[in-house]
């Protein structure tokens, strides 16, 4: 019946799948998703963060601050200048009064941008503040 010749009580059946086709679509979806991953992901802000033996871990934090070597300042992913970011903690403390700013500096960062920075959000009303390091 199911191809061939048929002699009286001699059937023959196909007993195999053929997995090439799925073999084939698993491939093709492997690669569409390695070539569009890149293009999805997030573009980050390149730190190379102080290294320290003792950290703890902390909750991501809704206003991120990230200071680069130059002493190019971050809020949340956007580049500011030292009055946006007075703006932007201010609209973030309004919308919530206990807001934690994580500060993330690299280790090459003038020490006076990054105590600037913490002074500015400090002057707006932010109470609680941490430093990002990588550990040891």
């Amino acid at each position: 019946m199911a191809g061939g010749n048929f002699t009286g009580d001699e059937e023959d059946s196909i007993s195999a799948i053929n997995v090439t086709p799925l073999v084939d679509v698993c491939l093709v979806l492997l690669i569409i998703f390695m070539v569009t991953t890149p293009m999805i992901m997030k573009p980050s802000i390149n730190v190379n963060l102080p290294k320290a033996g003792s950290s703890d871990q902390t909750a991501p934090t809704e206003f991120n601050v990230t200071i680069t070597k130059e002493g190019q300042i971050y809020a949340n992913g956007d580049k500011v200048s030292e009055g946006e970011l007075r703006e932007k903690a201010t609209t973030l403390l309004a919308k919530k009064p206990d807001i934690q700013a994580m500060i993330s500096a690299d280790k090459d960062t003038p020490h006076g941008v990054v105590i600037n920075a913490i002074d500015i959000i400090k002057s707006v009303g932010v109470k609680k503040f941490a430093i990002s390091i990588e550990k040891k």
